[in-house]
């Protein structure tokens, strides 16, 4: 368990404290994108992509830093796309919103809610067509079960039993709207159990736990045909979007972010590693480690040239 636990734990950190350097240096006003930060919330996207073979697919939304981080392990990339730079995936074009990294599977996101969910869907069609046992995933907020293209995409995948999951990454928010002001239901997995469709839920921070879940989602959908919907409650430790804390505009309260706190997914995961037996200087390690890469990230994308002028039309299509 201790190598897989040290897997998780270097995946969850390096996101972090990625995102804990663009805390850090986004006042320096360099980064010209808007940012979702996911502080607090890495044990989703780390659970669900160690479940997921390097083949499989992700599309994700708009708060997609630790999608990609955890799909690709590259932070020089990462960061040059940040700061706008040529020498990103996108050459600077995607900013935070926009992260993909096709050679990796991880096929795109979109600043629309809602709108990567049929995108995967069509992953998932392409893939049954082709017979290549792939799995298409949509991560996405609890603000898209609140979209009609939600509803559409998960009727047609148990209509036409695609290898898709649905991945509701529930942080209790839909912005600033909590769910009881949103859904005139109680329970979503009720509803979805409705549909032939498998389902499970959890409030666990332990990416382990979540990993577990998403593999026998996976290995039931290869089972019956029917797609999975995963519902995995979180909680963002920031503002919507932005670097900051919020507890001051009133929607929630200091008090709910300590209790998620005291089940942190990183330090749970340290803890498990330390009381396992793995050294502390061995963790330690791994945190020193990301520290150097995520500098000379920084130090790079910071030195890389802007996208000439000349590529403003380039790959534009209409």
């Amino acid at each position: 368990m201790s190598d897989r636990d040290l897997a998780l734990y270097r995946k969850m950190q390096l996101i972090r404290r990625a995102e804990e350097k663009i805390q850090e240096r986004y006042s320096e006003n360099e980064m010209k994108t808007p940012v979702h930060l996911c502080i607090g919330q890495e044990a989703v996207v780390v659970g669900v992509l160690d479940a997921l073979s390097p083949e499989d697919q992700v599309l994700g939304t708009y708060r997609s830093h630790g999608i990609y981080l955890a799909r690709t392990n590259d932070p020089r990339s990462f960061f040059a796309e940040i700061y706008g730079r040529s020498s990103a995936h996108a050459r600077g074009r995607a900013g935070s919103m926009h992260l993909a990294s096709p050679a990796h599977g991880f096929l795109g996101t979109s600043a629309v809610v809602g709108t990567t969910i049929p995108l995967a869907l069509g992953a998932a069609f392409a893939n049954q067509r082709r017979k290549n046992g792939r799995t298409a995933a949509a991560i996405f907020g609890d603000g898209a079960i609140d979209e009609g293209v939600f509803w559409e995409s998960l009727n047609y995948a148990c209509l036409a039993r695609l290898p898709v999951l649905f991945v509701c990454e529930d942080n209790g928010l839909a912005i600033h709207s909590p769910a009881e002001e949103r859904h005139g239901y109680d329970s979503i997995e009720a509803i979805v159990e409705r549909f032939r469709c498998h389902v499970a839920r959890s409030d666990s921070t332990d990416p382990a736990v979540l990993s577990d879940l998403t593999r026998e989602a996976i290995s039931k959908q290869r089972e019956t045909g029917q797609p999975a919907f995963l519902h995995f409650r979180c909680y963002r430790y920031v503002e919507h979007v932005g670097i900051a804390e919020d507890f001051d505009a009133g929607y929630r309260t200091r008090a709910s972010f300590e209790e998620w706190k005291k089940r942190d997914p990183i330090q749970l995961v340290r803890r498990r590693l330390l009381e396992g037996g793995v050294e502390r200087k061995t963790v330690d390690q791994i945190d020193q480690e990301i520290e150097r890469e995520l500098e000379s990230a920084i130090a790079l994308a910071k030195k890389a040239p802007f996208p000439p002028a000349s590529d403003l039309e380039k790959d534009v299509f209409a």
